[in-house]
């Protein structure tokens, strides 16, 4: 068996401990706030800084920190543009907390928003790469805000500080059992819960038509997500896979969002999303090459590519995955994009080089001088020239 299956197992019979202990403890006071069904969501005023020596007032001083680090990562995205998109979007959401709100986007190539007690959100490239318009940039936004506007962190917190409560009763008890038990305890601490989850969605969702976006395209990306991950995960990817542990189940979800969405209708704004975008959005494609996933990439760029068959910087992309992953035909199939990246009007002059190192691959020596030849005609200063230079003295006759 595989770590990572061993892992998994590991965890399944943790929680089978845990609902054992839970039955035995099932007596101890709750600290968590009543979940409620969501359904009356309405937006509340502001929110006040809670004291210092408040336990809500212990978490925001901790977001506080991490948000200070946040600000000075290299990986923090620093475009004026994009910043005041976003932040526009949120006080649309909703105007009365805009001034509270602060977003910052990090370069992650993977697809996470989160939102913090204290106000601070923070937005990954990788879901600004994979959402297709703005309403499915909502979405999600208008979901982790949910979260924040019924102040889930804070039950959260109520909610480990029981669970610690528990794992000091585990540790007592001792034996293999208790050590279990208390992984599983610590592993859901800080989860929200499928309750919490369902009403961020209901909140959202009310956040999201009221702003007069299209509300159905909140299912699109949970589709567009769970098609990524299938390719590796299989069918039932949506049932197993942590990102989605404490989740509705993935079919459900999908359903619940459509029916909150009622009748199509209200705006996608995908031309004004794609023009944001568009100046930072090549290098999230290279991002996504670099993150070396490349059954879900390459679901991803047939789905762009799907909506712009020419787009020369997901041919490139697509074309570069194809080369790196090299199995049988992905070589030709490699060259045919990255011709494809070529001939547009603006090609990315990365393509160039991409293309010469297949054709070298293919042992088409004359095709690869002439892409190298190309690349270091349109990147004279080009960081990897000197390398390109040593292939083209290997390869000339």
């Amino acid at each position: 068996m595989s770590a990572h299956g061993s892992r998994r197992g590991f965890l399944q019979s943790a929680c089978k401990h845990c609902l054992g202990l839970g039955a035995l403890l099932s007596g101890l006071p709750s600290l968590s706030q009543d979940s409620g069904s969501g359904a009356g969501f309405q937006i509340p005023g502001r929110f006040s800084r809670p004291a210092v020596d408040t336990e809500e007032g212990g978490l925001w001083s901790l977001m506080d920190r991490e948000e200070s680090r946040l600000r000075r990562s290299p990986l923090a995205i620093r475009d004026p543009a994009l910043g005041k998109y976003l932040g526009d979007l949120t006080c649309g959401l909703a105007e009365g907390h805009c001034p509270d709100i602060r977003i910052h986007v990090m370069r992650t190539p993977m697809f996470n928003a989160s939102m913090a007690p204290n106000g601070m959100m923070q937005v990954w490239s990788g879901l600004l790469l994979r959402v297709e318009n703005e309403a499915q940039l909502v979405a999600v936004m208008g979901h982790e805000m949910g979260h924040y506007l019924e102040r889930h962190q804070l039950e959260q917190l109520r909610d480990a500080k029981n669970k610690a409560m528990l794992a000091q009763l585990v540790g007592l008890i001792g034996g293999i059992a208790g050590a279990v038990g208390k992984v599983g305890i610590l592993a859901t601490m800080f989860a929200f819960s499928r309750d919490q989850e369902t009403r961020a969605d209901r909140a959202g969702m009310r956040l999201m038509k009221q702003a007069g976006y299209d509300g159905r395209q909140a299912a699109n990306v949970w589709d567009n997500l769970l098609g990524e991950l299938k390719i590796t995960g299989g069918e039932k990817v949506g049932e197993r896979s942590a990102m989605f542990a404490t989740h509705p189940p993935a079919g459900n979800r999908r359903d619940d969002l459509l029916k909150l969405a009622g009748e199509a209708g209200g705006k996608t704004g995908a031309a004004e999303y794609q023009r944001v975008i568009a100046p930072l959005r090549f290098g999230w494609l290279q991002d996504e090459v670099k993150r070396g996933q490349y059954e879900e990439s390459l679901v991803l760029f047939d789905r762009l590519l799907s909506r712009n068959a020419e787009d020369p910087e997901v041919l490139y992309a697509r074309g570069e995955v194809y080369r790196l992953r090299a199995d049988a035909q992905d070589l030709d199939r490699s060259v045919a994009d990255l011709a494809r990246a070529t001939a547009a009007p603006k090609a990315p002059v990365e393509a160039y080089r991409s293309l010469g190192l297949a054709e070298k691959q293919r042992a088409n020596a004359p095709a690869a001088v002439a892409a190298f030849e190309k690349y270091l005609a349109l990147s004279p200063d080009a960081p990897d020239g000197g390398m390109v230079k040593a292939y083209l003295s290997e390869l000339k006759p």
